[in-house]
């Protein structure tokens, strides 16, 4: 009797899954040996693309968001910054009077001994010289009241005299003031003149012969000769020079900034005409020592 084949009735169904699980387990067994099998080796090769764009993606996220939180803390520091800035540039225009006046009073200090009189400090409260025939008013330290026709000082130069004074207050007449007069010397020539203001910063010397010889940049200093500043105080220096009949016309720019002066000093009345180097004042005769000889 001749044997049947197999078919796809339901016992032959159930042999043809025997035999294809038969043959996938020898195929499982023989893949499979050794420590990295081949069949995980193909579904690396499969999903290794899928896992790699994966990684970047992954990557690149987490690479934007540290970039986004980089930006949002360096604007942050910017803003910080700017707040600071602008702090301190309040700060500084709030301080600037002071240092300004700090600085001034340093290089009074330095004057004083070179000076070698006996000056008193004042500090400048109003300041309207632009204004024809006006001038400053000044505040002195305390002590007696000032006189008219006290000389007044700055580190750089001359200011002006005192006009009228009270016990608080004094008024002062820079130097460049239309109805000031001040007795001056040239440096190199020693002709002497008298100083008279034309404006802001600018003032003219008059009565000088037209046979001086007169240099522009040439230092003019104080004569003496007006009994109000004593001999050799810096007034300012020539910046034009021209002549008008017999006379040389003589522009002198100022020394001192008038314009941005706080703190002064105001000279004793009547001082000396010289002014004596410091520790060379003259020695007074000695009575016990004196006698005939």
């Amino acid at each position: 009797m001749k044997a049947a084949g197999w078919g796809w009735s339901a016992r032959d169904l159930m042999r043809w899954t025997v035999l294809a699980l038969w043959l996938g387990h020898g195929v499982w067994v023989v893949l499979g040996r050794g420590t990295g099998t081949a069949l995980r080796r193909s579904l690396d090769l499969f999903t290794g693309p899928s896992q790699w764009v994966s990684m970047r993606w992954e990557g690149w996220k987490v690479a934007r968001a540290r970039r986004i939180s980089d930006l949002a803390q360096a604007q942050s520091e910017i803003e910080r910054l700017r707040w600071e800035l602008e702090a301190l540039r309040v700060q500084q225009a709030r301080e600037a009077p002071e240092r300004s006046e700090a600085r001034e009073a340093t290089r009074l200090l330095g004057l004083k001994p070179m000076v070698g009189l006996d000056l008193r400090a004042a500090r400048i409260v109003v300041n309207n010289r632009k204004a024809p025939f006006s001038g400053m008013v000044i505040e002195p330290a305390l002590g007696p009241s000032l006189l008219p026709d006290q000389g007044v000082i700055a580190a750089e130069g001359v200011v002006g005299r005192i006009w009228s004074a009270s016990p608080q207050q004094a008024s002062v007449l820079p130097l460049d003031a239309y109805n000031a007069s001040t007795g001056v010397m040239l440096a190199r020539s020693r002709a002497t003149g008298v100083l008279q203001g034309t404006g802001p910063g600018r003032a003219e010397i008059r009565y000088i012969s037209s046979q001086e010889v007169v240099q522009v940049g040439e230092a003019v200093f104080t004569s003496g000769l007006d009994r109000v500043f004593p001999r050799g105080l810096l007034v300012g220096h020539v910046v034009q020079v021209w002549t008008r009949g017999s006379e040389l016309g003589v522009e002198v720019g100022l020394a001192a900034p008038l314009d941005r002066l706080h703190l002064v000093f105001v000279l004793p009345a009547e001082p000396p005409l010289e002014i004596e180097p410091p520790g060379q004042g003259s020695a007074k005769p000695d009575p016990a020592r004196s006698g005939k000889r």
